[in-house]
């Protein structure tokens, strides 16, 4: 059985690990990482009737995919397209729209971004 001590310090390590650099499982992570020279990643909505609600972008090396990179409450309309600034190299991107509480469509792609460029994904 473990000691109350021995809890508190389990949990302030775990703690630490959330904070710190555990916390790219839950965001997917920096999308700009400091001194990295950095590119564009562009996701186009191809559908001409379908509006994509969620943009997951997280590095390769990353274990998840993260959150939704786009502003609360915004989508990709039919046709449209949104625009992120990111450090160069392989990136994990997923979109989808919510058809409805509980079912939604997705596409998951595995790409990489060169300095200076954008990288275009047509999704529908």
């Amino acid at each position: 059985m473990m000691s109350r001590k021995s809890m508190w310090a389990l949990a302030a390590i775990a703690t630490t690990m959330v904070m710190g650099g555990c916390a790219s499982l839950i965001t997917g992570g920096d999308l700009v990482r400091e001194g990295e020279p950095t590119g564009f990643l562009e996701v186009q909505n191809v559908s001409q009737t379908d509006r994509l609600d969620v943009v997951l972008i997280s590095a390769c090396n990353v274990g998840s995919y993260g959150l939704n990179r786009l502003p609360s409450g915004q989508s990709i309309p039919p046709g449209g397209r949104y625009r992120w600034t990111v450090s160069s190299g392989c990136w994990d991107v997923g979109a989808g729209q919510v058809l409805s509480g509980t079912s939604w469509t997705e596409g998951y792609v595995k790409v990489t971004v060169d300095t200076g460029r954008t990288t275009v994904i047509r999704s529908r």
